[in-house]
């Protein structure tokens, strides 16, 4: 009978953990104290027991998790003469009940609190059996095989002897049994009888050879024949027997030789413990530590397990591997609640399992909304393919949740091949960025995995974590283009171009890490940096040369991102820039993509507005690569269209695309009416520069005039233009 459960946690108890830790001994005293045959007093029992569940909730803490330290707790317990099974079948109870309840914390997750406690018991009655039977074992055979070799001595000993033998005999809790050695079985005791179904004869009118099973272990038999031939004293194997009804027993056998007085092997003496229950909690604990709680579907250890197998076999093997995550699942867990969403998985669990129904294929939730399928044996990728495909159709039958119909949606990567030099790991790495691939293309579709796209996507995570230490490292720099006067040549100021020097890949250009600071979030410190560095530049260039040969002052243009532009300090933060370095505002130059005020309302908007009437020029770049709405320009507060590289690839040619001349005449001519200047992205030849000259683009930038360089470069052109 368990102690009534404590109506209150720890959460609630204002004790600390040595009280709890006492508590929980003093509830452990009162259930075994009964069932212990000790000398102690109840409360010397309780200090017993009380160092013992501080073990207990030391391994059920321990950063890295080992049941080890219960089984030496069950030991504990035999050494304090808790022998007796009731004591064993409390203990389990209490610490099932309480060992989380009194040393639970909020560091450890609740599933994983369970899940540990019962491979606590386990290893709890593990222990305490291996000591008890290790006890008896040691008691009774001695017993027993001085009981035997009593038999030899003279008869007035025999009957004491034989007396003292039956006492152990019959009253041992572990089977006991006796054969000669052409294995017929001449004694058996009660304990063992009742094992094999509690009809003696069954067993004693038995070989030992007929006691074969499917599952002996190879050696069982080599070494009973070495033991009979007196070439072994014992062995000991975990073995199964066949009860009378068809039934499995399991067992720790342990065979020992028994020699007469001239030391020639005479018997074999067997002792059996009966494991079956024990085993059966092992494949429990197996089943729940290796599948997952709500699907029931194998879970990410034993989907490891498996794929490692597969992985291992012979070289010439082949396997495929669809990973799944559903798409907009937490759009249903955000409307429905995680109950439906429960339900929901365990919907598409049953629909996946339908679909890997072949020899070698198995399906795994591995967390989440992810799922595995992998498959062995097969001979192509059109088979793996052919996989997927299924799991997408049954997928799309709608799934009825509350009364409403949802079509489940999914993304699935696909890793086919020989299974020669692939590991775990990189395998399910490829397999995930695969469907992140399949998921960017708009999900429910299934993709290949490519190893080139791999090792981009190995890359990008690469720069995206180590953008945040390399801005702190100083690994960012900045070229300057020119901007050019169309109309004399001279240089206008010039365009900032941040880059990164890369330890491992060296200089790398803003297309590869811009996009993922921004997805980061770091656009904002390091375009706060690219604006403070090109600004302090800009002030060193007026001061070395406060203007070029006609006089104008040389200015500087700075790439917003569509992050910073929505960032609350963007104002503020360039208004402190300029003023702490001592630059002009209309020395400054804003550059916007014209997506990122495609449909802009006022609020983004209003910052603009602000910086454009503090003098800060604003500049529409790129332009004409998004909708070209030159309609919508009257309502943006720009005072410089920058036209895409795109309208200058014609005039490259001779003569030039007359298309191309009529739509930048118009443009421009739109702009200057608009009071807008026009600067030219992307000119590559002479030929261009005078195209754009005659249709009257103000200013110009492109390898025709300079390659982005360090500033020095621009101040030496700078130079020039003033000679």
């Amino acid at each position: 009978m368990m102690p009534a459960q404590e109506t209150a946690g720890p959460s609630s108890d204002p004790d600390g953990p040595e009280d709890r830790l006492g508590r929980l001994a003093t509830i452990w005293s009162r259930a075994i104290f009964p069932a212990s045959a000790t000398t102690l007093t109840r409360t010397e029992f309780t200090a017993l027991l009380l160092p013992l569940a501080r073990e207990l909730s030391g391994a059920l803490h321990a950063r890295h998790f080992d049941p080890a330290p219960a089984g030496g707790v069950g030991a504990s317990l035999v050494a304090a003469h808790c022998t007796d099974p009731e004591a064993l079948g409390r203990t389990l109870g209490v610490v099932d009940s309480y060992l989380v309840l009194y040393c639970g914390t909020d560091a450890l997750a609740a599933d994983e609190a369970r899940a540990r406690c019962a491979r606590l018991q386990h290893a709890l009655a593990a222990g305490f059996a291996q000591a008890l039977r290790e006890r008896t074992l040691a008691e009774q055979e001695a017993i027993a095989r001085s009981a035997l070799t009593a038999r030899s001595h003279a008869e007035q000993a025999l009957h004491a002897t034989e007396v003292r033998f039956r006492a152990v005999f019959d009253g041992a809790a572990v089977g006991i049994g006796i054969a000669d050695l052409d294995g017929n079985v001449l004694e058996v005791n009660d304990t063992l009888t009742q094992m094999f179904g509690g009809l003696e004869y069954h067993v004693r009118s038995r070989n030992v050879s007929e006691w074969v099973h499917p599952e002996d272990v190879p050696q069982v038999w080599r070494m009973y024949g070495e033991l009979v031939r007196g070439e072994r004293e014992h062995f000991r194997v975990e073995k199964p027997f066949y009860r009378n009804d068809g039934t499995v027993l399991w067992t720790n056998l342990t065979v020992s030789l028994l020699r007469d007085a001239e030391g020639a092997p005479q018997y074999q003496l067997a002792l059996m413990e009966d494991t079956t229950e024990r085993r059966l909690l092992n494949l429990r604990l197996r089943y729940e530590a290796t599948h997952d709680a709500l699907t029931g579907l194998p879970n990410r250890t034993l989907f490891f397990e498996r794929l490692e197998k597969t992985l291992a076999a012979p070289g010439g093997s082949r396997f495929g591997l669809c990973y799944l995550d559903l798409d907009g699942f937490k759009a249903i867990n955000d409307s429905l609640g995680h109950s439906a969403g429960d339900r929901l998985l365990v919907e598409v669990a049953d629909r996946l399992q339908s679909c890997a129904t072949a020899p070698g294929e198995m399906v795994a939730r591995i967390g989440g909304d992810e799922f595995v399928a992998l498959t062995t044996g097969h001979t192509s990728c059109g088979e793996v393919a052919d996989l997927a495909s299924r799991i997408l159709g049954v997928l799309a039958t709608p799934i009825r949740l509350d009364g409403r119909e949802f079509t489940v949606r999914g993304s699935i990567g696909i890793v086919e091949g020989p299974v020669a030099g692939r590991a775990p790991a990189e395998v399910l790495r490829s397999a995930d960025i695969t469907m992140y691939r399949a998921k960017a293309a708009g999900g429910n579709r299934f993709e290949l995995a490519d190893a080139e796209a791999d090792a981009r996507a190995i890359t990008r995570h690469g720069l995206t974590t180590a953008l945040p230490a390399a801005l702190e490292r100083g690994e960012f720099f900045i070229e300057y283009q020119p901007l050019v006067h169309l109309d004399d040549g001279t240089v206008h100021g010039a365009e900032a171009l941040v880059r990164w020097l890369h330890p491992q890949h060296g200089i790398l250009g803003p297309d590869r890490f811009i996009p993922l600071a921004e997805h980061t979030g770091l656009i904002v410190p390091l375009g706060r940096w690219v604006l403070e560095q090109s600004v302090r530049q800009a002030k060193a260039w007026q001061d070395q040369l406060p203007g070029s040969a006609a006089g104008r002052p040389l200015r500087i243009n700075v790439n917003l991102s569509p992050t910073q532009l929505h960032h609350p300090g963007l104002v503020a933060e360039t208004v402190e820039v300029l003023d702490r370095i001592g630059l002009a505002p209309g020395a400054l130059c804003l550059e916007v993509t014209e997506s990122a005020l495609i449909g802009a309302d006022e609020d983004l908007l209003k910052p603009l507005r602000q910086l454009a009437e503090m003098g800060v020029d604003i500049a529409l770049d790129d332009f004409g690569t998004g909708y070209s709405n030159l309609a919508n320009l009257r309502r943006l507060p720009v005072s410089v269209l920058k036209l895409d590289r795109s309208f200058t690839q014609g005039m490259q040619q001779h003569p030039a695309d007359p298309v191309d001349l009529k739509i930048v005449e118009g443009i421009v001519s739109l702009a200057h009416s608009l009071d807008l200047a026009v600067t030219v992205e992307g000119v590559e030849t002479g030929a261009q520069a005078d195209h754009l000259r005659r249709l009257g683009c103000d200013t110009a930038q492109g390898w025709f005039y300079a390659r982005p360089g360090p500033p020095e470069h621009l101040h030496r052109l700078s130079l020039l233009d003033a000679v």
